[in-house]
């Protein structure tokens, strides 16, 4: 038991990348405080993790707005007494060149994927300084690494989360706070099989392109990037501070032939 009895925060965690790691975290012993806006969802999680013997908490809250995320905070310490994880996994994705993109469209991007991990974190932080331990997760992404068509608004928002990440963990290693960010290559999850779906005539054709950016050959699965989170989260990445921890298929470091 990697996480036993350890208590997690999971922001976006009534699907896809977030499920699958609230579902991970439960696995190995952790109270898993489930999040989302999508109250629907989020109680699935919750029942998911509760039928496999786990423990699990749903709490609905706006991570961009800061009245309820403070609420959401206090309301986990009321209940556990501490979070020892905060996964900061709640975000959207863009699509546009910059010149096509509206300026609403654009706020929500930068809105949802930025603020949405530094309110969290502020609020869960001083717990965190004040027990003197804990590890902070960051979701960013490989396309802050590199460049991709019409991805703009979200290469921005990717960039800022990785450059935030290795702020924060010079600020808050002296109270034992580790800060490290999960940069992951296309995973199949929900959002992005309806993308396909929407977006394309032939989905299957798309998919096939798709699956060509990644050494691998396919794309990833939520399951890939919830056991790198599980690694982050738990004392085996005991030195790792600050860092990007990819999960590509070889999007960054390899290019085929």
């Amino acid at each position: 038991m990697r996480l036993q009895d350890k208590v997690t925060l999971i922001t976006g965690s009534g699907s896809g990348i977030g499920r699958s790691t609230a579902l991970r975290f439960a696995q190995e012993g952790a109270v898993v405080i489930v999040n989302d806006l999508n109250v629907e969802h989020g109680q699935a999680t919750v029942r998911e993790i509760e039928a496999a013997g786990g423990r699990a908490y749903f709490i609905k809250a706006d991570v961009t707005k800061a009245a309820e995320v403070q609420a959401m905070v206090a309301e986990a310490i009321e209940r556990y007494g501490r979070i020892d994880v905060l996964f900061n996994n709640a975000g959207v994705s863009g699509v546009g060149r910059l010149h096509e993109i509206e300026e609403e469209a654009w706020d929500r991007v930068i809105n949802i994927n930025i603020k949405g991990v530094f309110l969290p974190s502020k609020y869960v932080l001083p717990h965190m300084m004040e027990a003197k331990s804990g590890s902070i997760i960051n979701m960013s992404s490989c396309i802050a690494e590199i460049g991709l068509a019409q991805r703009g608004s979200y290469s921005t928002t990717k960039g800022a989360v990785l450059a935030l990440t290795k702020s924060m963990q010079v600020d808050y290693a002296p109270y034992n706070i580790r800060v490290n960010a999960l940069l992951p290559g296309t995973i199949l999850t929900p959002f992005v099989e309806d993308y396909l779906k929407k977006s394309y005539d032939n989905p299957e054709e798309a998919y096939a392109s798709l699956k060509t950016r990644q050494l691998s050959g396919d794309l990833g699965r939520p399951e890939d990037v919830a056991q790198a989170a599980l690694f982050l989260a738990s004392d085996e990445s005991k030195f790792m501070m600050g860092s990007p921890l990819y999960i590509d298929g070889g999007v960054v470091f390899g290019k085929n032939a």
